[in-house]
């Protein structure tokens, strides 16, 4: 339904500011704010200049759509031929000389709604815009009143009507000029934002290899802390097994209740560290999964043996059901027996009455195997169901007490479910009991990863020592015991690494172990002594697996059990190798605490330390005896270290020895100044290892460049 407002002819240029000033009048009246206004003025003045100039005039109709929403429909009809290829000139593809239909697809871009009809016998273009929703509703009366006040309003100076045309122009100028600023500063903030963006992912970056070192440095923590606690640990269960056995002696009862309780917190502390290390070879990735063929019946065979002597009494029953129709298992078998144990251990623990249920079932269409192992215990509460799997959780219960835990079981568990391609399940309720799944593969299939083979640098003025060991803990402790000698230990991992390095270049020495990764070493060793090339170098064996006589009957030149002593195994390889690594240093210090600090500072076996109290005696060890380097202090009695160095520079027919002077003074320019002869000078506040270490080795590298 549409209400008539007004209509006007086209006949004249002078009706094109007069369709303009009555359009304006109209939208205004009508509700929309000046921009709207400008908007449909600019469009209707477009269409009425091409219906004059192409159409041969015509008229110009506005109405009033009542249908919601309220539109404004403006009509423009005019007498030429028609426009050829409209939708060329709506869709901006027409090319004219005239610039005809520039204005149409303008004003088309303008207006809610733009309909062209087109003939031989002329072309009616119909513009519509929707009123805004904030307008008053306009009625017939309103309308009425509309019309009236058009009809009765003079015609507008068209020189105004240019005027106020220039000033809308300046207007929209103005407003365009406003958004470009505002997006010039939108832009100059997105580009700060970028660039601050940028530097985030940059530091983040930066977080993530930190992170990602941190983790490496607490693997190898980890590591080489577990294998130094096994030996202290070892031995601890050992002796208690000697005393419990009472072979030299018997034990009140008292003692062996003492010596009980001693044996059981060793098993406890190995079980941690055992514990610790398979985290730390997980996170390495130095844990090797063992394929081999089993089934589920000699499995839960072993495990019941082993778990039933953990039951305290009748109330609790350990019950294996016989699995029915499984095909072997392809897996670590190993591994799945630890992570059902750690199930079974834990539901032993936390159940103290009922049932403990091992059962095990197969989803054929994955080729999974699913292990449960489902007891009537006290329950996990929901919110403590994956705290379980972290390390060292401990989960509060009123049985906490009486129960202990490392809090590490269940996080490797989950670690070995997901080495061998499954997961691990939790489901529980509290006071009902708690059932645990392993769900694993039946045949493992490893990931595919490229194997990147390493590469060996041997150091300027070292001397390269191969070492054949798969275990990171260890290979690390060798390679920290050759650190502070003149040998680089170089390491392979397997027996085709080494044979890799042996091309590589030529080592003095080899230190090997004889288990690695599931083959033995033991080809290897006489492979090396069959060799033309390689029999004369010498091969130390350092292993657990007790077999030394073998050991050097397939060639060995030494045997030396794990863990080694650094200072033995470096004078192993000395004394292979007719080389020495030994640096002799002489300490003039008169305080008793310095010189003890620094003798357990120095590493033993690769530094000899001589030790004198004043300078006198400290001149009297140079000319007798000259060390490699002297260390010296500068606050001591009779002869103060400046003294000390003047004289040290003076002996006849001695070449000083590299002078390294070690003080808590705070020294001045002129301090300096006198010890201008020393080679170097050390803050024993600062003092470590590794400080005093690299400043011995620095004062003998330049010595040796020196003399080159």
């Amino acid at each position: 339904m549409r209400d008539r407002i007004l209509s006007i002819a086209i006949e004249r240029d002078t009706d094109i500011i007069l369709a303009r000033q009555r359009t304006r009048q109209i939208a205004q009246a009508l509700g929309f704010d000046s921009q709207d206004s400008t908007r449909i003025t600019t469009a209707v003045s477009e269409i009425v200049r091409n219906a004059m100039e192409y159409g041969n005039g015509g008229k110009i109709e506005y109405n009033l759509r009542q249908t919601e929403p309220q539109s404004l429909d403006i009509t423009v009809i005019d007498n030429g031929p028609g426009i050829k290829d409209v939708e060329a000139v709506l869709d901006g593809r027409h090319e004219s000389a005239t610039g005809m239909g520039i204005g149409i697809t303008g004003a088309r871009r303008l207006m809610d709604d733009f309909v062209v009809e087109t003939s031989s016998a002329g072309t009616k273009i119909c513009l519509s815009k929707h009123l805004p929703k904030r307008a008053p509703a306009v009625n017939t009366h309103t309308l009425r009143g509309l019309a009236e006040t058009l009809a009765i309003e003079a015609r507008l100076d068209p020189i105004a009507e240019v005027r106020r045309q220039n000033q809308e122009t300046l207007l929209q100028y103005q407003e365009l000029r406003s958004r470009q600023e505002e997006l010039t500063a939108v832009n100059q903030e997105l580009q700060d934002t970028n660039r601050g963006v940028v530097a985030l992912y940059a530091e983040l970056e930066e977080r993530a290899d930190h992170l990602r070192r941190a983790d490496q440095l607490k693997s190898r923590f980890l590591s080489n802390m577990s294998h130094e606690f096994r030996t202290p640990l070892n031995s601890i269960l050992s002796l208690s097994r000697m005393l419990l056995a009472q072979t030299d002696g018997k034990l009140t009862a008292e003692q062996e209740k003492q010596v009980h309780f001693v044996r059981r917190a060793a098993e406890n502390l190995t079980e941690l560290v055992n514990d610790l290390l398979d985290l730390a070879r997980i996170e390495a990735g130095k844990t090797v999964v063992v394929v081999t063929d089993f089934s589920v019946s000699d499995l839960f065979g072993a495990l019941r043996g082993m778990l039933r002597p953990l039951l305290v009494g009748d109330a609790v029953a350990l019950t294996f059901d016989e699995p029915q129709d499984l095909p072997l298992l392809q897996t670590d078998e190993a591994k799945v027996s630890q992570v059902l144990r750690n199930f079974i251990s834990n539901a032993i623990k936390f159940t103290e009455h009922g049932e403990i249920r091992i059962s095990v079932s197969r989803d054929e269409s994955n080729d999974q195997i699913i292990f449960s192992v489902a007891d009537t215990g006290i329950g996990i509460r929901p919110e403590h169901q994956g705290t379980i799997w972290e390390e060292f959780a401990q989960v509060p219960n009123r049985l906490q007490g009486k129960v202990k835990g490392t809090g590490l079981g269940l996080p490797l568990a989950k670690r070995f479910a997901v080495l061998l391609g499954g997961h691990v399940e939790v489901e529980s309720k509290v006071g009902q009991g708690s059932t645990f799944r392993l769900v694993v593969p039946r045949r493992y299939k490893p990931a595919e990863a490229q194997s990147i083979p390493p590469e060996w640098v041997v150091e300027d003025g070292r001397t390269p020592i191969l070492v054949l060991e798969d275990n990171p803990a260890d290979a690390f402790n060798i390679e920290r015991a050759f650190t502070k000698s003149r040998y680089q230990a170089i390491t392979a991992q397997s027996t085709s690494d080494a044979r890799r390095a042996l091309e590589e270049f030529r080592p003095a020495a080899v230190v090997m172990d004889i288990l690695l990764q599931g083959e033995e070493s033991w080809r290897f060793l006489i492979e090396m002594k069959q060799s033309e090339s390689y029999r004369d170098i010498p091969i130390i064996v350092v292993s657990t697996v007790n077999e030394e006589r073998k050991a050097v009957s397939f060639g060995a030149d030494a045997y030396i059990d794990k863990p080694a002593d650094p200072a033995h195994l470096v004078s192993v390889v000395d004394k292979l190798t007719g080389g020495s690594s030994v640096t002799r240093v002489l300490l003039v210090d008169d305080e008793e605490v310095s010189r003890y600090l620094i003798r357990q500072l120095l590493p033993r076996g690769a530094y000899h330390l001589q030790e004198t109290a004043t300078g006198r005696e400290g001149l009297e060890v140079v000319t007798n005896d000259p060390p490699d380097v002297v260390l010296f202090d500068i606050n001591m009695p009779e002869m103060n270290g400046y003294e000390f160095l003047e004289r040290l520079y003076t002996i006849p027919g001695k070449t000083p020895p590299p002078a390294i002077a070690i003080t808590a003074m705070m020294l001045d320019e002129a301090h300096r100044a006198r010890l201008k002869n020393a080679t170097k000078i050390v803050s024993k506040f600062d003092l470590t290892t590794d400080v005093l270490v690299e400043a011995i080795r620095d004062v003998m590298d330049k010595r040796e460049s020196q003399a080159a």
